[in-house]
Parts: C-alpha cells; structure tokens; sequence
C-alpha cells in the first residue's frame, strides 16, 4: 500500500472482517516467528501443546518465552502426542477455531495490544456477517456441513505452513544476531512446484526467501529463488524444496518419529503407575 493507514484498513478488512482472525494477533505471532524460526522454546509456530510435539525436547517440560509458561508435558500431553501422526490432518481441518480462540484471548488480554479497539470492532463484524450468512441456510444440517467444508478449505493453508517448519531443524534457545541466516536457511522448507500452481501456495513455497526477505511481494520470490540457492551453495548452507507430496511424507514422519517416544513413554507411566 502507499501508506500504512491503507495498509492497516486492508489488514482489518482481510484479516478482522472477512476471516475472524485478528491482525494484531497475527502479527504479535508471525513477527515472533520470523525473528525466532524454529526455536523450540520462541516460535510460537511450534508450540502447539498438548496437541502437537515436532521433537522429544518438548517432553521435558520446555518454558514458552513467548506465551510465558511453562509447556508441561503431562499424561494429556502424552496422550494426544502419541497419535499426532493419525490426528494431523484431522486437527488440520478444524485448526481454525483454534486462531479464532488465540484471537479472543489476545484481544480481551492485559497485554498490549496496537489498535485494540479497532480489531475487536473487526472482529464483530464478523461474528455479525458470517452467523448470518449461516442461519439462512435451511436447516441445521447444511449450517454445520457449510461451517466444517469452510474450516476443511482453508485447512490447506494450516497445512501448508506446518509443512514449511514441522520437519526442518529445530533448536532451544533465542537466535544469535550472527546465526540469523543460518537459523532460517536450517529452520525453513520450501515446496517445489511449476509455476503455474504459484496462486495454489501463495508464495508460501519460497518459505526460505520469505524468510530472508519478509516484505518482498511474493511474485517476486521465485524471481530471488535462484540467488538464494547459489548462496546457500555457497556458503554451504542447506536449502530444501522439496515436492507437496515429499514435504507431507517428512512431516508425517517427524511427527510419527515423536509420537512413537512419547507413546514409550506413555506405556511407561501407564505400566508404573497403573
């Protein structure tokens, strides 16, 4: 935008209005993410319990810098963590009521939150325009299929984003000011794919150049594509695309690697304790 008071009522209109989800929750997470990339204990993006674990350090009751309390790994935890390879993509089509939860919790928080009055007037006009919508459907058996198929669509954007971080490298601890490039070259996996499927990613495939050049617009990222891969071949640094169906398999089997532990682990307490 050619100013950052449209770019603002574009983000509240998008964001707040049409989805339900917060921008200030958003971008209090995302920014979050891009300085943290995949550090265990920073990046909100990987601190999904009880519900999801991508390493065996979370078994040890990490502390989340970011939501400020400790992550227990506790016999729920190990439960759901134990079937995360069967549950993943069922979760992943529901996962939006658990943005529009983050979002109430954010706004309706002691914390800060920039334009707090803004996003709340947002967030009712979508909870006015989308119960509406709803209730004109017939009966309750189209409004529920309606509601669950508008959840299923855009669970292919959570996937999306968890196939870009879920199976990369992970780490404790906060980012180095001289690692920064390295974390995100580590933490990111990027998706190959033919240039006319770019509308189906949004230009969340070139998940590494995003990364190390978050306000480029993303028609230009498959343009800076081939300068990223020469430095990081250069610097011997690892840069990953792999195809949709290769990144699902690596998540699936991060997740299933985890699960496996922590089912060990559950068996143990279950035959311990009784």
């Amino acid at each position: 935008m050619t100013t950052r008071g449209f770019n603002k009522l574009a983000q509240i209109l998008t964001g707040n209005c049409l989805t339900g989800i917060s921008i200030a929750w958003w971008k209090w997470t995302h920014n979050a993410h891009h300085v943290a990339c995949n550090s265990l204990d920073h990046d909100p993006d990987l601190q999904h319990f009880p519900v999801f674990a991508v390493s065996t350090r979370f078994f040890k009751s990490l502390n989340s810098r970011f939501y400020e309390r400790e992550l227990t790994f506790d016999s729920l935890a190990k439960f759901f963590v134990s079937y995360q390879h069967f549950t993943y993509y069922p979760i992943m089509c529901v996962a939006k009521v658990n943005l529009f939860v983050q979002t109430f919790l954010l706004l309706f928080s002691k914390r800060k939150v920039p334009d707090r009055a803004l996003n709340i007037l947002g967030i009712l006009v979508f909870w006015t325009w989308f119960p509406l919508l709803v209730s004109t459907l017939p009966n309750w058996t189209e409004r529920v299929l309606f509601v669950l198929i508008s959840f299923c669509v855009t669970s292919l954007q959570h996937i999306q984003f968890t196939l870009n971080h879920f199976a990369a490298d992970v780490y404790v601890g906060q980012p180095e000011g001289n690692d920064w490039f390295e974390k995100q070259t580590s933490g990111t996996i990027d998706i190959s794919c033919s240039t006319w499927m770019d509308w189906f990613y949004g230009g969340l495939q070139f998940q590494l150049e995003h990364h190390l050049f978050p306000r480029l617009p993303r028609c230009n990222l498959r343009k800076v594509s081939p300068i990223v891969q020469d430095l990081c071949k250069k610097h011997n640094l690892p840069y990953r695309s792999l195809s949709f169906y290769e990144a699902n398999l690596w998540t699936i089997r991060t997740l299933k690697t985890a699960a496996m532990q922590a089912r060990g682990l559950l068996w143990e307490a279950v035959n311990t304790h009784g």
